[in-house]
Protein backbone atom coordinates (compact mmCIF):
# COMPACT_ATOMS: atom_id res chain seq x y z
CA UNK A 1 0.00 0.00 0.00
CA UNK A 2 2.88 2.19 0.64
CA UNK A 3 4.02 2.25 -2.87
CA UNK A 4 0.69 3.72 -4.21
CA UNK A 5 0.81 7.36 -4.61
CA UNK A 6 -1.51 8.76 -2.15
CA UNK A 7 -3.18 10.52 -4.99
CA UNK A 8 -4.50 7.35 -6.59
CA UNK A 9 -6.66 6.09 -3.40
CA UNK A 10 -10.22 6.44 -3.58
CA UNK A 11 -10.27 7.76 0.06
CA UNK A 12 -7.73 10.58 -0.65
CA UNK A 13 -9.80 11.33 -3.58
CA UNK A 14 -13.06 11.31 -1.98
CA UNK A 15 -11.98 12.89 0.96
CA UNK A 16 -10.63 15.99 -0.69
CA UNK A 17 -13.96 15.92 -2.60
CA UNK A 18 -15.28 16.48 0.87
CA UNK A 19 -13.14 18.92 1.90
CA UNK A 20 -13.96 21.00 -0.96
CA UNK A 21 -17.68 20.68 -0.48
CA UNK A 22 -17.11 21.72 3.22
CA UNK A 23 -15.13 24.74 1.83
CA UNK A 24 -18.10 25.63 0.18
CA UNK A 25 -20.98 24.36 2.51
CA UNK A 26 -19.51 26.90 4.75
CA UNK A 27 -19.02 30.22 3.21
CA UNK A 28 -22.70 31.22 4.04
CA UNK A 29 -22.33 30.65 7.43
CA UNK A 30 -22.22 33.81 9.62
CA UNK A 31 -18.89 36.11 9.52
CA UNK A 32 -18.77 35.99 13.55
CA UNK A 33 -18.20 32.35 13.08
CA UNK A 34 -15.15 32.26 10.71
CA UNK A 35 -12.86 31.96 13.13
CA UNK A 36 -15.32 29.55 15.26
CA UNK A 37 -17.26 26.54 14.06
CA UNK A 38 -16.39 27.04 10.71
CA UNK A 39 -13.02 27.23 11.24
CA UNK A 40 -13.41 24.15 12.83
CA UNK A 41 -15.13 22.35 10.02
CA UNK A 42 -12.47 23.60 7.46
CA UNK A 43 -9.86 22.26 9.84
CA UNK A 44 -11.67 18.58 10.44
CA UNK A 45 -12.13 18.35 6.81
CA UNK A 46 -9.04 19.57 5.70
CA UNK A 47 -7.24 16.71 8.09
CA UNK A 48 -8.74 13.58 6.31
CA UNK A 49 -7.10 14.07 2.89
CA UNK A 50 -3.70 15.89 4.41
CA UNK A 51 -3.34 12.57 6.98
CA UNK A 52 -3.73 9.93 4.48
CA UNK A 53 -0.98 11.90 1.90
CA UNK A 54 1.23 12.07 5.12
CA UNK A 55 0.99 8.94 5.87
CA UNK A 56 1.23 7.21 2.81
CA UNK A 57 4.40 9.73 1.91
CA UNK A 58 6.38 8.13 5.58
CA UNK A 59 6.39 4.75 3.27
CA UNK A 60 6.10 2.56 6.62
CA UNK A 61 2.92 0.71 7.02
CA UNK A 62 2.55 1.05 10.65
CA UNK A 63 3.29 5.00 10.52
CA UNK A 64 0.12 5.05 7.74
CA UNK A 65 -2.32 3.30 9.92
CA UNK A 66 -1.85 5.67 12.68
CA UNK A 67 -2.13 8.22 9.97
CA UNK A 68 -5.06 6.47 9.22
CA UNK A 69 -6.30 6.51 12.38
CA UNK A 70 -6.17 10.09 12.79
CA UNK A 71 -8.04 10.41 9.46
CA UNK A 72 -10.67 8.74 11.01
CA UNK A 73 -10.75 10.86 14.35
CA UNK A 74 -10.81 13.93 11.82
CA UNK A 75 -14.13 12.45 10.19
CA UNK A 76 -15.62 11.54 13.45
CA UNK A 77 -15.01 15.62 14.90
CA UNK A 78 -15.95 16.49 11.10
CA UNK A 79 -19.79 14.73 11.94
CA UNK A 80 -19.78 16.02 15.00
CA UNK A 81 -19.12 19.37 14.12
CA UNK A 82 -21.91 19.12 10.96
CA UNK A 83 -24.33 18.08 13.43
CA UNK A 84 -23.77 20.95 16.11
CA UNK A 85 -23.76 23.72 12.45
CA UNK A 86 -27.47 22.10 11.53
CA UNK A 87 -28.69 22.59 15.38
CA UNK A 88 -27.58 26.06 15.01
CA UNK A 89 -29.30 26.68 12.48
CA UNK A 90 -25.73 27.73 10.73
CA UNK A 91 -26.53 24.85 7.70
CA UNK A 92 -29.39 23.85 6.14
CA UNK A 93 -30.46 19.95 7.19
CA UNK A 94 -30.63 19.44 3.22
CA UNK A 95 -26.82 20.40 3.22
CA UNK A 96 -25.93 19.00 6.34
CA UNK A 97 -27.47 15.42 5.44
CA UNK A 98 -25.66 15.67 2.25
CA UNK A 99 -22.16 16.88 3.60
CA UNK A 100 -22.78 13.66 6.46
CA UNK A 101 -23.33 11.56 3.66
CA UNK A 102 -19.98 12.00 1.92
CA UNK A 103 -18.57 12.15 5.53
CA UNK A 104 -19.73 8.46 6.21
CA UNK A 105 -18.75 7.37 2.57
CA UNK A 106 -14.97 8.84 3.44
CA UNK A 107 -15.53 6.84 6.71
CA UNK A 108 -15.83 4.03 5.24
CA UNK A 109 -13.00 4.28 2.75
CA UNK A 110 -10.33 5.43 5.30
CA UNK A 111 -11.36 2.30 7.76
CA UNK A 112 -10.85 0.07 4.85
CA UNK A 113 -7.94 1.45 4.18
CA UNK A 114 -6.76 1.45 7.85
CA UNK A 115 -7.62 -1.98 8.00
CA UNK A 116 -5.85 -2.97 4.73
CA UNK A 117 -2.39 -1.68 6.26
CA UNK A 118 -2.63 -4.45 9.49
Amino acid sequence: MCGTHYSGLIAWQRALDLTEAVYVGTQSMPKDERFGLTRQLRRAAASIPANIAEGQARKVNAVFRNHASIALGSVAELETHLLLAKRLKFITPESAQCLLAQAAEVGRLVSGLHRSLQ
